[in-house]
């Protein structure tokens, strides 16, 4: 009977690896996504005589969003991979790796991508009031709500992973 559960808990163990298209699969989407930074950046750089400020302001704010999710995909490729698949060997004394993946875990993963879903939805918002004549109230209306419930989502993943952490530091 131990081997049988050896054999299963080992096959349980190796499931981790089927998360590993998932991760090449977000590595084509910020491959995409950079392709479409440089389309955007182009298309402001050839038409910067004829755009007015505020579509200028709007371009950039694109730029920002692009890379604001870009900066999402990193972090989940880059991190999930290592908490849940398998350690990155090749990067442990590398000197461009980023200081956060040494504390990085599930609780500390899924606050940044909140906070980072706040920065994207931030931006969506902000480019909803720079263009609030374009948009109907309701429209409006609802992206503040979803804003909000992105920010108080946040809070409430930090603030619980805080309590999580004091607990098992042993502080109650």
């Amino acid at each position: 009977m131990n081997k049988l559960e050896n054999a299963f808990e080992n096959i349980v163990f190796a499931s981790r690896w089927l998360q590993l298209p998932m991760y090449l699969g977000l590595i084509v989407a910020s491959i995409l996504y950079a392709y479409k930074f440089i389309v955007e950046l182009v298309h402001i750089t050839l038409h910067i005589q004829s755009i007015t400020e505020a579509e200028l302001m709007m371009g950039i704010l694109t730029l920002v969003d692009i890379v604001m999710v870009g900066n999402l995909l990193v972090m989940v490729v880059i991190g999930g991979y290592a908490t849940f698949v398998s350690r990155l060997a090749t990067v442990e004394n590398h000197v461009d790796r980023p200081d956060w993946l040494d504390h990085v875990d599930a609780g500390t993963l899924k606050i940044k991508m909140a906070g980072a879903l706040v920065g994207i939805s931030g931006i969506h918002l902000l480019k909803a009031f720079i263009n609030i004549t374009e948009k109907s109230n309701h429209e409006v209306m609802w992206q503040v709500i979803i804003h909000g419930v992105f920010l108080l989502s946040a809070l409430a993943l930090a603030w619980t992973e805080k309590i999580m952490h004091s607990y098992k530091a042993g502080g109650h």
